[in-house]
């Protein structure tokens, strides 16, 4: 729920211990100026920074940050400055709810961008939905969020479009024919993208050779990946998490497996993961992202090198969409003219805004509407290929 995260979060991880030490405690830490309350609009954060998951957390929130500091030294929303309020759920649901509580219980925020992960994003997502208040997840990809009711928005693809998307780019750019799919299923993110990518394979005329379950914490996949190959698919689909993909890849390889392998965004951040002695493994693969570093967009590479100078690591795909994220909120303040909640939410639904990952409006479901970009690896590095919207 992004470019280079290993890269990136080592470092943001490391920074985390001084900038977010308090917030173990549960304290809220304000992320801009010193501000009056009456002068501020009150916008709450929530993300696991620390914990298992504190590597997606740090970085969304350090995007996120940086869009206010930006916006706050541009004039502010309103003519009044942001004030950013995070809590550290730890990537807890039940925290996460806590967390929530005291942002509109006690510091009376007017919007929230959060959570981060899935399954806190969805429990902050049925209380949201009681109190009206305008929400925007910047990385929960996980259908059923914005499900929950018309206040609550998403800054990334959902887990189905880029299963659908990557079915569709197989069969009308890559000529597949067949297609295998090797998957998580303990993971709602990867059972998610192999679910819709097999029902769009075959909607397509692709026929699915395999399509294999492992466990989570799984790091032998050679059992699945032996009956994978008998099935000789002109692609498989490998809808996993980066240091998921850096093993299975490495094993494919191994066995002999030549199918063109395909992946989603979690594959952000392999060329960190994986042994520089098998790059060839992931070598002419196809997956998509939420935007690509190569992009000349001068508002992007303008983001891209403050942030290493800011957090000393490079930005990835949570922290550009944490930025995108508040900017969306942002907007919509300004172009609602006021801090009510209905002017928001009706704002937000009709908003189009051009931001680091391109120009992004929402569909009926409150999920971002743009193009995905799809990412080749050569010579060792992630090479921009082409836009693609299904």
């Amino acid at each position: 729920m992004k470019k280079r995260i290993l890269a990136a979060v080592l470092s943001a991880v490391m920074l985390a211990a001084s900038a977010f030490g308090c917030a173990q405690d549960g304290n809220k830490q304000p992320a801009s100026g010193n501000t009056e309350a009456g002068d501020t609009i009150k916008i709450g954060g929530l993300a696991p920074l620390t914990g298992n998951v504190s590597v997606y957390g740090v970085a969304t929130n350090n995007g996120i940050k940086m869009a206010v500091d930006e916006i706050n030294k541009a004039g502010g929303v309103l003519e009044k400055q942001i004030e950013y309020i995070v809590y550290d759920e730890k990537g807890d649901p039940i925290e996460a709810v806590n967390a929530y509580n005291k942002l509109v219980q006690d510091d009376k925020i007017i919007a929230l961008i959060g959570d981060v992960t899935s399954k806190p994003t969805i429990a902050v997502a049925q209380k949201a939905v009681k109190d009206r208040i305008p929400m925007i997840t910047a990385t929960g990809t996980t259908a059923d969020i914005t499900k929950a009711g018309d206040n609550v928005f998403r800054a990334c693809f959902i887990d189905p479009y880029q299963g659908e998307l990557m079915a569709e780019y197989a069969a009308k750019k890559l000529n597949a024919k067949t297609a295998a799919i090797i998957y998580d299923n303990g993971d709602d993110y990867s059972t998610g993208v192999a679910d819709a990518f097999e029902k769009e394979a075959k909607e397509a005329g692709i026929t699915i050779t395999n399509k294999e379950a492992y466990q989570p914490g799984s790091v032998d996949f050679k059992s699945q990946l032996t009956k994978i190959k008998a099935g000789n698919p002109d692609v498989l689909m490998i809808p996993a998490y980066y240091s998921d993909v850096a093993l299975i890849a490495a094993q494919a390889k191994d066995i002999g497996i030549k199918s063109k392998l395909l992946g989603a965004d979690g594959w952000d951040g392999v060329l960190e993961k994986i042994d520089k002695s098998n790059l060839d493994a992931v070598k002419d693969c196809y997956f998509c992202s939420q935007y690509s570093p190569e992009n000349k967009d001068e508002k992007l590479q303008n983001f891209l090198k403050q942030y290493t100078e800011k957090y000393k690591s490079e930005a990835n795909m949570f922290a550009v969409l944490g930025y995108d994220a508040l900017g969306m909120m942002a907007a919509a303040i300004n172009k609602a003219g006021s801090v009510d909640s209905e002017k928001i939410i009706e704002a937000l639904k009709n908003l189009e805004y051009k931001g680091l990952t391109g120009s992004t409006t929402f569909d009926e479901n409150r999920n971002p509407v743009r193009d995905a970009v799809i990412t080749t690896i050569a010579d060792g590095k992630y090479k921009f290929v082409e836009n693609f919207k299904k």
